[in-house]
């Protein structure tokens, strides 16, 4: 391995705890390019602009997809601007690269009459899981939050004489969002008396003392199985998606739905506007007698 790719990564470890999996993507695709870069006779860290630029444009002619290419040219860039904080190199020749357009990518979200299946299957779970399961839908559903934000609710945190709870988001960013009587007896009641006091509304053996991200995926898709839907469409993302869809074909504006998702750019709660475009497209394509 190249000594300055192995220095970044060993900075990446050290110094912004990435995770290890997160170590060995930018291990292969900095271990791609260097091997482009060889085949031309120059070391990765020696690279100009132009071999950026013909690194692109292979991965274009292989048939890669313009994801794969910008997140290459992503761990690209923080490699080379590593370098120049380094002092190995005084410039950065990703500097003038332009990412690759990347489709719009429009959210999956469930239908109104799948979320209340999946509900109820939720609530024919055996046992203790049933409560939980309910609990999590509930939760996420009503309230749009991300799993990293429902995981991490605190036992305080669902008073009765609080309909807001206040989460911590992206960014360290608070937000207050509103929480249903409904949704906020069903955690209550999924949680119970714990054998133990704890911080955490769902607590856990987990490392965290809370329940995990990974748990709650797991908890899903046994409600969707238990529903008769097809696990691989139900997560904890998709149930986000569902709420902001559904409050924006009921009238929601999308300031207010950008203030409820925690989205730092309204720019990306606009996305859920082409999500209704397509609905509004397929509904006259299906039901307008001149459609065909």
């Amino acid at each position: 391995m190249d000594r300055h790719v192995e220095s970044f990564l060993e900075m990446l470890a050290a110094e912004r705890g990435a995770a290890r999996n997160t170590i060995a993507a930018y291990a292969a695709d900095l271990a791609d390019f260097g091997a482009h870069a060889i085949g031309r006779g120059i070391g990765p860290a020696e690279a100009g602009p132009e071999l950026v630029q013909s690194y692109l444009h292979g991965l274009s002619a292989a048939g890669f997809s313009a994801r794969t290419a910008a997140r290459r040219l992503s761990a690209l860039r923080q490699f080379f601007r590593f370098l120049a904080r380094e002092g190995v190199r005084a410039d950065d020749p990703t500097e003038l690269t332009e990412s690759p357009r990347l489709p719009a990518s429009l959210p999956k979200a469930l239908s109104e009459a799948e979320v209340a299946a999946l509900i109820e299957g939720a609530a024919r779970l055996p046992g203790k899981r049933g409560p939980l399961a309910v609990a999590l839908l509930e939760l996420l559903y009503v309230s749009g939050l991300r799993v990293s934000e429902l995981v991490a609710l605190h036992a305080g945190a669902l008073r009765a004489d609080a309909p807001m709870v206040a989460v911590l988001g992206k960014g360290a960013k608070e937000r207050l969002v509103p929480i249903s009587a409904r949704a906020r007896q069903a955690a209550l009641a999924a949680r119970g008396e714990p054998k133990k006091p704890s911080r955490w509304l769902f607590p856990s053996r987990a490392a965290g003392g809370h329940i995990t991200r990974q748990a709650v995926g797991v908890v899903l898709k046994d409600a969707a199985i238990a529903a008769g839907l097809d696990p691989e469409r139900v997560s904890p993302h998709v149930l986000r998606h569902s709420f902001a869809t559904h409050l924006l074909g009921r009238g929601a504006d999308l300031r207010s739905l950008q203030m409820l998702l925690g989205h730092a750019d309204i720019a990306t709660t606009q996305i859920y506007t082409k999500v209704m475009e397509e609905h509004l497209r397929r509904t006259v394509e299906a039901h307008h007698p001149l459609a065909g």
